[in-house]
């Protein structure tokens, strides 16, 4: 898969790390994707952008007074100011926004009725990720929702959007978040006393060549191993853990008939 040049309103687009120790961020997602951090300077200070082979594939930022460590999704919108109006009416919230983003687009910040936060973005000079993969590509969103009804409901009426499987999604494990015909995330309900006081939350996978190798790698750069390597039948091996400052992600090796295709 090649550079990215455009994304459907809908799609997943962009992932932004919030992060307590930027300088500790950078290096830490340098060894473990061999990406490369690029300072954008800003009237609020430097964004730093995480490149592969000259590609965006990811941001970091500093977070906010108060604001937990974390990986923040985007979702691509034809106008930022139409959908961030019907957020209220589909029952979530509208936390910033709509705002222009200097010339690079326009964005708001929204909260779903469970609580999870998420991002609108309608591109000007700025599409969001242009790094296609195949490897250490920030490809898959995923929400952790205690109530994965309410969630659909929201999510399709918000963008468009149908879940695979289209029924019973309050008995499902897994839930796929369909895209026009492209499956674009997953949502995964927030069942067992191990989800005990963690809020409603997007995460992002990161895809690898070796699940269990950079599993290994993480943890000797700092990280912590939530869920150890495992196969996902038909789908790859994956892994879910923490950076040195708390944030969450999971990486993911796919199999090789799901691997995207090079150009």
């Amino acid at each position: 898969m090649g550079k990215i040049e455009s994304y459907a309103p809908g799609s997943f687009c962009w992932a932004e790390l919030a992060t307590s120790d930027a300088a500790a961020a950078k290096r830490f997602y340098a060894e473990m994707f061999g990406w490369t951090p690029v300072d954008i300077p800003t009237p609020y200070g430097a964004y730093t952008l995480l490149q592969s082979g000259g590609e965006d594939a990811a941001a970091l930022t500093p977070a906010q007074p108060g604001v937990p460590v974390h990986w923040g999704v985007y979702f691509s919108v034809a106008s930022a100011d139409q959908t961030a109006a019907q957020v209220g009416p589909s029952g979530g919230k509208l936390i910033a926004g709509p705002f222009d983003v200097m010339d690079v687009g326009r964005m708001a910040v929204c909260q779903d009725p469970q609580g999870a936060i998420f991002s609108l973005w309608q591109a000007g000079r700025h599409i969001g990720a242009t790094h296609g993969g195949p490897l250490n590509q920030v490809s898959w969103p995923e929400l952790a929702t205690p109530d994965p009804a309410g969630a659909a409901a929201f999510y399709t009426r918000l963008f468009g959007w149908k879940t695979k499987p289209e029924t019973g999604v309050e008995t499902a494990q897994y839930t796929e978040w369909v895209n026009g015909r492209t499956s674009i995330g997953g949502m995964l309900p927030m069942h067992g006393d191990h989800w005990q006081g963690v809020p409603p939350h997007w995460t992002v996978y990161i895809t690898v060549a070796d699940c269990d190798e950079r599993a290994a790698k993480a943890a000797q750069l700092g990280g912590r191993i939530c869920v150890p390597p495992r196969d996902i039948p038909n789908v790859g091996r994956f892994a879910a853990m923490a950076d040195p400052q708390g944030a969450m992600f999971s990486i993911i090796q796919m199999t090789a008939i799901h691997q995207p295709a090079t150009a």
